[in-house]
């Protein structure tokens, strides 16, 4: 049964990949994940570019577990020495862009999704949801689908991690921050150095420590990454505007880091935005627990995926290596594959039967 669902996994893969399918643009590969759908008995949801699906004996009464993957890819680095879209297999590897980020994760979770989709009295509902706009965090991705997917209990997010489990993901903030002065002439005592205020705050973010360290990551990390002020030479600043990058860690909400932060510095803060949140799943989650019986790693993973945005717990697991996302001459093992469909299936063997 996990031989023929790899190789048609595989084949969809193929097809995947031979379609182009950038971030905002991946309409036709949401018609082939559709029709693919269609043609294997599952019954299909689409909103714009989003492809999800229930298992056919749902119940409102239980609990759901939500597989998700994306099918957009970032465009090829100029590196390419094949074409990227020409899904050719040598020597175990199907080369092309978006086969390892996150294709090979995607055409298993949905291989999963199909072995347990007829199957009665689990203890869970299933959901599989193939998404748009992961790799720019898109409004227009999972995050505009959550909210038709009903109550879900955790989720099993498919990104290359050579199988391991990412417990614990990063999370992403970036503040404009404006240091407010006086102009005057540079010449006299005159004005109220906008730069100079600004600097403190810089130093601030430069030596502040959090209280709470993540396990996985250690302390939040603040970087000063842009600055910009003044006019010309002879003329006393009255603003001054930096940006600050934040990597948030799950020992804090974003909300909480932004309380903080505004109560030690001067400038006026303005979040682009609070979207892309930690995500934490505790040791002793029965997925967790069903993986390291399964003798898989955990670690924390400092790359962003749309675990982000999500609200539920969730972990971060997929054939492939992390190591191979935008690089040239993408590829996956088709070994990986099919040890992929087997191992998530296991995985949740452990929990819903």
């Amino acid at each position: 049964m996990t031989e023929t669902l790899a190789e048609e996994s595989i084949e969809l893969l193929k097809r995947l990949i031979s379609i182009p399918s950038f971030s905002r643009e991946e309409d036709k590969t949401a018609d082939a994940i559709e029709l693919f759908f269609t043609e294997h008995g599952l019954s299909p949801r689409r909103s714009r570019n989003n492809i999800w699906s229930v298992n056919k004996y749902y119940d409102a009464s239980k609990p759901t577990i939500l597989l998700n993957s994306h099918h957009d890819t970032v465009k090829p680095n100029p590196g390419y020495t094949r074409d990227p879209f020409s899904a050719d297999i040598e020597d175990g590897k199907l080369y092309g862009l978006g086969s390892n980020d996150a294709g090979g994760c995607l055409v298993s979770l949905i291989a999963t999704f199909r072995h347990f989709n007829n199957q009665q009295n689990l203890k869970y509902n299933l959901c599989i949801a193939a998404t748009a706009e992961e790799e720019i965090s898109g409004k227009n991705g999972i995050e505009s689908i959550v909210p038709e997917l009903g109550p879900l209990d955790f989720a099993i997010v498919g990104e290359p991690t050579l199988m391991d489990l990412a417990t614990s993901e990063r999370g992403l903030m970036v503040l404009d921050c404006v240091s407010q002065g006086k102009a005057g002439h540079a010449a006299r005592e005159e004005g109220d150095n906008a730069i100079y205020k600004a600097l403190k705050d810089i130093e601030w973010f430069r030596t502040f420590k959090f209280p709470r360290e993540s396990e996985s990551f250690g302390p939040i990390k603040m970087s000063v990454t842009v600055i910009n002020a003044g006019t010309q030479h002879n003329v006393v600043p009255a603003k001054c505007e930096f940006v600050v990058d934040v990597r948030v860690t799950d020992a804090y909400r974003n909300e909480e880091v932004i309380e903080i932060i505004r109560q030690y510095v001067n400038c006026d803060i303005t979040p682009r935005s609070t979207r892309l949140k930690p995500s934490y799943i505790t040791k002793d989650h029965p997925l967790v627990q069903a993986g390291l019986a399964l003798g898989k790693k955990t670690y924390g993973s400092s790359t962003s995926s749309d675990q982000a945005l999500l609200d539920c717990t969730s972990v971060k697991i997929g054939p492939g290596d992390s190591a191979r996302s935008h690089m040239a001459d993408e590829f996956i093992y088709l070994e990986e594959i099919h040890k992929g469909i087997e191992l998530y299936i296991a995985l949740l063997e452990k929990i819903i039967k």
